[in-house]
């Protein structure tokens, strides 16, 4: 595996990893009606690019398929943290964490989903509070989370 800057020709790849992993993976923690809400089938591909760009994006990659990725703001701001459903468990979003947190020296805050709270919890996040977002017109559930540099 190695991991990269991401690339404007990563996008496609991202956007159907982001879609695919949440339906597989958080559909434990989450009804459909959430997940479809949450990552629909239809992107704006330009918003999703605009936003990986400005801000520090890194994916992972092996035998050229991204199975990983994950983007943080100057600001502390960490926005997405996903790996592909098959590549789960294998210490891939803690390497792609470790590399984004790098980047940032103050603190960092991350919006994190009901299903990845303990991976937070475990790298000494600090759950703020519970978190009601809506989403396409569908309430989520997720938890405002700190790291303390």
């Amino acid at each position: 595996m190695i991991i990269r800057k991401y690339e404007e020709r990563d996008l496609i790849e991202i956007v159907k990893l982001f879609y695919d992993t949440v339906h597989i993976i958080n559909k434990k923690d989450y009804n459909q009606k959430q997940l479809d809400a949450w990552a629909p089938k239809q992107y704006d591909l330009a918003k999703w690019n605009l936003s990986l760009s400005k801000s520090y994006t890194l994916v992972a990659v092996e035998n050229d398929k991204i199975i990983g990725f994950g983007n943080i703001y100057q600001d502390g701001y960490l926005d997405c943290l996903y790996v592909h459903s098959e590549f789960q468990n294998q210490h891939i979003a803690t390497k792609l964490c470790d590399l984004l947190e790098e980047k940032v020296t103050g603190d960092i805050i991350v919006y994190a989903s009901i299903t990845a709270k303990l991976f937070f919890l475990n790298r000494n996040y600090e759950s703020l509070k519970e978190n009601y977002v809506e989403k396409n017109g569908v309430i989520l559930k997720n938890f405002l989370m700190k790291k303390i540099k």
